[in-house]
C-alpha cells in the first residue's frame, strides 16, 4: 500500500517512565520518547512530535514503577495537533470530555484521558483521547491499551471453553470507550473517528463487541467497524501465543472515516527475532 510505511499518526501502547525511582510528580518518558523518535529519523522516518499524559505513579498497572502509558507520535508537517485545555489542569485524574463547539464537537481537553477516575481502568492504562487536523477536517483518534489477559486460561488448554476472569473488566472498558464515541457521533454522526491499540481480546469477544455496538451480545447499533475483519481470514491475526495466532489489536472506524486501505504489517509475532512480541498495524483513511 502506498505511503503505509511512514504513518501521519502513530499511537504507541506500552511506553515506561524513564525516571527511574519515581514519586507521583515524577512519571515521565521523555527520555524514551526522544530516543525513539531520533531513532526513526536516523532510520529515513519523519521527525515526529508526540503527546501524552503521565499516570500517577503505579496506577496503571504494568511492572512496579515502570508506569506504562499510551502515546501519539504525529508528523507536523502533514497534520496538525489540535491542543485544547488549560495546561494547568492535572490530566491524570482529570477527563476530557465532549462538547459542542461552533456545531462541531470538540473535546474539552486535548490530549484527554477518558473517565480516569471510573473503577473499569483500575491498575490499568487509561484511553488517551485527541483531536488531529488535516487539510482542514479533524479527526479524533483514541489510543487504547486494555486490561491484560494475565489469570485467563490457555486458549488451547484443558479447559474449553476457557475461563477469563479478565474478560470482565475489558468488557466494562469497551462500554466506556463506546460511549465515549457515541457522544461524539451524536453531535456530528459523519465525525472522523479512529478507535485503536491493544484491545487485548479476540475481535468475536464480548469486549470488542460492546465497543462495537454498546452491547456485549452485539444486539446494539454498530457505531464503529472493527477492520481486522476486512482481510482475509488467513492474515486475522497480530499476537501468536503457543502457537495460536491470535487478534489481540484492532483500527476501528466509523462510518464518516472514508479511503480506508488496512494492513496487518506481520514483522514480529510469527519470527523469534522480535521488535515487540504484537504485530504493527497500518490503516490510510481519508478525511
Amino acid at each position: 500500500m502506498t505511503n503505509l510505511a511512514k504513518p501521519d499518526i502513530v499511537a504507541v501502547e506500552e511506553v515506561q517512565d524513564d525516571t527511574g525511582d519515581n514519586d507521583d510528580a515524577t512519571v515521565t518518558a521523555n527520555q524514551t520518547l526522544t530516543k525513539l523518535t531520533d531513532a526513526i529519523v536516523a532510520a529515513g522516518g519523519p521527525r515526529y512530535d508526540w503527546r501524552e499524559i503521565d499516570p500517577v505513579n503505579d496506577q496503571d498497572g504494568g511492572e512496579p514503577g515502570g508506569n506504562i502509558r499510551v502515546v501519539f507520535l504525529f508528523n507536523p508537517a502533514r497534520v496538525s495537533f489540535v491542543g485544547r485545555g488549560s495546561p494547568s489542569v492535572n490530566r491524570s485524574t482529570t477527563g476530557t470530555s465532549v462538547v459542542k463547539s461552533h456545531g462541531d464537537p470538540a473535546l474539552t481537553l486535548s490530549p484527554g484521558r477518558i473517565d480516569p477516575t471510573n473503577p473499569v481502568w483500575t491498575t490499568s492504562r487509561k484511553p488517551l483521547a485527541a483531536e488531529f487536523s488535516f487539510r482542514g477536517r479533524t479527526v479524533f483518534a483514541i489510543a487504547n491499551h486494555f486490561n491484560s489477559k494475565g489469570g485467563d486460561q490457555s486458549a488451547d488448554g484443558r479447559f474449553q471453553f476457557p475461563a477469563q476472569s479478565s474478560a470482565v473488566q475489558r468488557a466494562g472498558q469497551a462500554q466506556v470507550v463506546h460511549d465515549f464515541v457515541e457522544r461524539i457521533l451524536g453531535i456530528d454522526r459523519k465525525a472522523d473517528v479512529v478507535v485503536l491499540d491493544d484491545l487485548n481480546d479476540y475481535q468475536f469477544s464480548p469486549a470488542v463487541t460492546a465497543l462495537r455496538t454498546g452491547t456485549a451480545d452485539g444486539s446494539g447499533t454498530s457505531i464503529l467497524s472493527d477492520l481486522i475483519a476486512t482481510l482475509p481470514a488467513n492474515q486475522r491475526y497480530t499476537y501468536v501465543f503457543n502457537g495460536v495466532s491470535q487478534v489481540l489489536d484492532h483500527i476501528l472506524v466509523s462510518s464518516g472515516v472514508g479511503g480506508v486501505q488496512y494492513q496487518v504489517v506481520h514483522i514480529n509475532a510469527e519470527y523469534a527475532d522480535q521488535v515487540s512480541d504484537h504485530d504493527p498495524q497500518v490503516v490510510r483513511v481519508k478525511p
